[in-house]
Parts: C-alpha cells; sequence; structure tokens
C-alpha cells in the first residue's frame, strides 16, 4: 500500500509533526516531495495532494462516534468505567479541556484544513485542463472540516489559501464563528457552482454534496430561507430513497441513490491504538461492536455506544426502521443461540448500523479496519432538513415542508397511514423528532438539540450556556501563547 506525507498539519495545533496516512480506493498515491515549493508543478502533483486532503474524511469516525455518545441515543459503554475516560467524561458531560478525544478532533480536523490549504496555496502556480475541478474539492474539503470545528469548538483560527504552520500561533485568533460560517458558505457555492452532478469515480465530491452541505451550514445558522433554497435544488437532482431501508448500512448499500456523500472506508491497511487516525478503515465500527460476540451474522467489538432504551422505545409500533438501527443483542442471541459478553453499561442494544458484519473485514485488524463508509449525508437527511428549513422559514411553506417529512415516513412504515398533517411548531416538533429516528446512529442527534435550544432538556448532565460548544484543548491554548480565551464554563 502506498503510503504519503503532507507537510504541516495542525495536529495539536501547530505541533512540528507529520500526519502520515493511507489512500483509499481512488486516493492510492505515491509520497510526494515534503517542500511544498518544489512541488505542484504537474497535474499528477494537485491530484496527488488532493488525495492527502480528502483523507482525513476517515478520521471523522470519532466526530460521529463521540458525537452520538454526548447526546440523549446512546451511553459510553466499553469494558469499564475507565475504558478510555474521554469518552466516558462526553457520556456525562464532565469533559474538561485535557479531554484526548477533543483534542484529536480538533487536531484531526485541522490536519485536514491545512491539507485543504496546501493545495489552494498554490492553486496559481500552474495551468491545466481541469484544475477548477481540483480546487472546488479542495475548497468543500475545507469548508468540510470547517463545519465540524466550528460545531464542536465554536471560534477557531481561520486559515484561508494558506497552511497554518509552526510559529503561526503566535500571531493567529480565534475567528469569530460567522465569519468561519461565511467562509464556508463561500467555499461551498463555489464547489457547487464548479463540480459535476455525478462523478466516474466513487466517493468523490459532487454538485449536490456541496449543496447539501451548504444547506446544513446555512441551518445550523437559522438561515432557513437560505437552507431551503439550497436543499430543494438538492432534491430536485439525481437522488433518491432507496426503497429498502435495511439495505443501506449494508457494504452492498454502499454509494447508493441515496447517497449524498460517503466517507469511504477500506478494509486493505490498518493501524494500531497509536495512530487510529492512521487506519483506512471506519474505527467506530469497532468500537460499536458486540463484546465477545460469538454466532451468526455479527462480528465482535468493545461494545461502545450502546442504545439506551428511551431512544429504542422512541420508535412507533409498525416502524419497520427500529429493529434495522437498533440490535436488540438479548432477543436476537435468544433466537439465534449467539453469545456475547455485557460492556459497562449494558443496555442490551447496539447500533446495527454501524457494528461488524461476517466478513467485512478481510485484512488488517477486523476492529479497526472495517470496510463501512459512513453515509456523511443521506437523501432522507437532506429531505428533512429541507422540511426544517420551509417550516421555520420566515414564511413558511409546511405544505412542502410535509411532503417532505412523510416521503421519509412512507419508507418508514410502509403506507401512509403514518403521514403528519400538522403545522407551525407542532409540524417542527414532528420533523425533529423525525430526524432522531431516521438519523439514530449516525451522529447528528447531538448537534441538533443544541442548534434548536432542546439540549439541556433532553441531555442527562447538560449545562446550558456551556455545554453547548466543547472546550479547547489547553495543549492549544498555550502552544498560543495563552492569548486565547476559553470556551465558556470550562
Amino acid at each position: 500500500m502506498k503510503k504519503y506525507n503532507i507537510q504541516l498539519t495542525f495536529l495539536s495545533l501547530f505541533a512540528a509533526v507529520l500526519m502520515v496516512a493511507c489512500g483509499d480506493d481512488f486516493v492510492e498515491v505515491d509520497p510526494i516531495n515534503e517542500n511544498s515549493e518544489d512541488f505542484f508543478n504537474t497535474e499528477e502533483d494537485y491530484q496527488e495532494a488532493l488525495v492527502g486532503a480528502y483523507d482525513l474524511l476517515q478520521a471523522t469516525y470519532l466526530n460521529v462516534m463521540v458525537g452520538e455518545i454526548a447526546s440523549d441515543n446512546t451511553l459510553a459503554g466499553g469494558e469499564s468505567a475507565t475504558d478510555t475516560p474521554g469518552i466516558q467524561e462526553i457520556d456525562n458531560m464532565t469533559h474538561t479541556p485535557v479531554n484526548q478525544q477533543l483534542r484529536d478532533i480538533w487536531g484531526w480536523m485541522f490536519a485536514g484544513v491545512n491539507r485543504a490549504n496546501y493545495i489552494l496555496e498554490f492553486q496559481d502556480k500552474i495551468d491545466f485542463s481541469g484544475k477548477d475541478q481540483i480546487i472546488a474539492q479542495a475548497r468543500f474539503l475545507r469548508a468540510y472540516y470547517y463545519f465540524e470545528l466550528v460545531k464542536w469548538f465554536g471560534d477557531v483560527p481561520l486559515a484561508v489559501d494558506q497552511r497554518l504552520l509552526f510559529g503561526d500561533q503566535f500571531n493567529v485568533d480565534r475567528t469569530p464563528k460567522a465569519e468561519v460560517y461565511a467562509q464556508i458558505e463561500q467555499d461551498l457555492i463555489f464547489a457547487a457552482e464548479t463540480l459535476p452532478a455525478t462523478q466516474a469515480e466513487e466517493g468523490r465530491i459532487t454538485s449536490g454534496a456541496a449543496r447539501a452541505l451548504l444547506g446544513k451550514a446555512y441551518l445550523y445558522q437559522d438561515k432557513f430561507t437560505e437552507a431551503a433554497s439550497a436543499l430543494d435544488q438538492v432534491i430536485a437532482g439525481p437522488y433518491d430513497l432507496v426503497d429498502d431501508y435495511s439495505t443501506i448500512f449494508e457494504l452492498e448499500g454502499e454509494n447508493n441513490i441515496e447517497s449524498v456523500f460517503e466517507v469511504q472506508y477500506t478494509d486493505k491497511e490498518g493501524a494500531g491504538f497509536g495512530c487510529l487516525q492512521c487506519s483506512e478503515g471506519n474505527v467506530a465500527v469497532g468500537f460499536n461492536g458486540i463484546r465477545n460476540y460469538s454466532g451468526p451474522l455479527f462480528d465482535s467489538g468493545f461494545s461502545f455506544n450502546v442504545p439506551v432504551q428511551e431512544a429504542y422505545d422512541a420508535f412507533e409500533p409498525g416502524d419497520m426502521r427500529r429493529d434495522i438501527a437498533i440490535l436488540n443483542i438479548e432477543e436476537f442471541a435468544a433466537a439465534n443461540g449467539a453469545t456475547y459478553n455485557e460492556g459497562f453499561e449494558h443496555t442490551g442494544f447496539y447500533n446495527r448500523k454501524y457494528i461488524a458484519r461476517k466478513g467485512d473485514a478481510n485484512l488488517g485488524d477486523a476492529n479497526l479496519t472495517n470496510p463501512n463508509n459512513y453515509r456523511s449525508i443521506r437523501f432522507a437527511d437532506v429531505l428533512l432538513m429541507a422540511a426544517e428549513a420551509h417550516n421555520r422559514k420566515a414564511n413558511p411553506n409546511d405544505a412542502l415542508a410535509r411532503e417532505y417529512l412523510n416521503r421519509v415516513r412512507r419508507r418508514a412504515f410502509g403506507d401512509t397511514d403514518h403521514d403528519i398533517a400538522a403545522s407551525g411548531a407542532t409540524l417542527t416538533d414532528f420533523i425533529l423528532e423525525e430526524r432522531r429516528l431516521e438519523l439514530v446512529g449516525e451522529g447528528h442527534r447531538f448537534f441538533d438539540l443544541v442548534r434548536t435550544g432542546r439540549a439541556a432538556q433532553n441531555i442527562p448532565g447538560f449545562t446550558a450556556n456551556k455545554n453547548e460548544l466543547f472546550p479547547i484543548p489547553t495543549i492549544e491554548i498555550q502552544l498560543a501563547g495563552n492569548r486565547w480565551e476559553q470556551n465558556q464554563g470550562y
């Protein structure tokens, strides 16, 4: 397997380390010259650097898993109360600025920003046919990583078309998140206007993916009219709901007609616990898996991120999504002669969307190299975001909001008997509850609760005016000469 180095990432803010990462499917490359001033002399150089920018998407497995644990959908789980303490703390809302998992999210996302900016810093060095496609993908990736950063941390240092290098920490400030969002919007508008609706290579960014993320960024800022417009364009595109919900999260369901954007994973090359972000696989799948499992269909894992009874019971009778999304391990084991061990905080449930299946991982460590893609943006998500935007904009269109909502519900129940006829604030409640049910296990719930002001009343231990954001890692503030103010409450 070929590897590459991208110069000077932002891991442990401006620390003098180089991230080493691996290619994936269309992103296999030879090592590139670490001296960027001697690089970007051919189209191949730009393509290889773009591979590096894509690669940090694989590290977002942690954002998804920890984001779900932070919500009211799941508990941390694991082997014991001291198994990966940072995850346990986030579950209990007792996390501090020295939390290792938060430091990883900060570092890995800024590594992605720096890799995108590596391309954009030298975007005018040479010219060739199709360069605008590379630039558009790089700008989408920068927007994707920055969107993650503002979701988790609020105000963050903003770098545009230049890398943040070691030493810059002494003269760069945290940028107000409104300005970061403005740059995200500009990047995504450019990507949406430049990229094609479909790509020949699976996993490449499309105009639909850019518009969907743009609509989501608008939604997170309560720009509902703008969100509705962007998301309507995605809905008019080449996407649709798959008929059978049960196929979406299987290997054969990857990159299907419902997939607007997926993070691509493979089992071709793994990593160790000392470099989880080096894995080609979806590490979260192994963490979510059934502890010491023996039986049909599934493989073992570390029993983290276990759904709670309340989330399981939230599904209405007849909703076929429940048993696809959440595995009732006690019922399944009794019916299939399977055995397993109960982990810490055992609830009797597992995140069935993202646990290992038999035969998934054939190479490397099965717990760290699972090839199950993360369905980052699904068409069902787009429909529900658009429904919310139309319902909550200044001049609501509740009829269209209901149409989008009920498209999702009709698949869930297989009939029209469960259509929602509400309007106004009651319809808002139905839409947000539908997001929980449709997207359970996919890492969206915590941020939906925060952005709608409902986190304190739903998440145990959540402190209002504090836990809406996570703390800036202490080491980053120290490396910046203690010039940065910590997020409120930490």
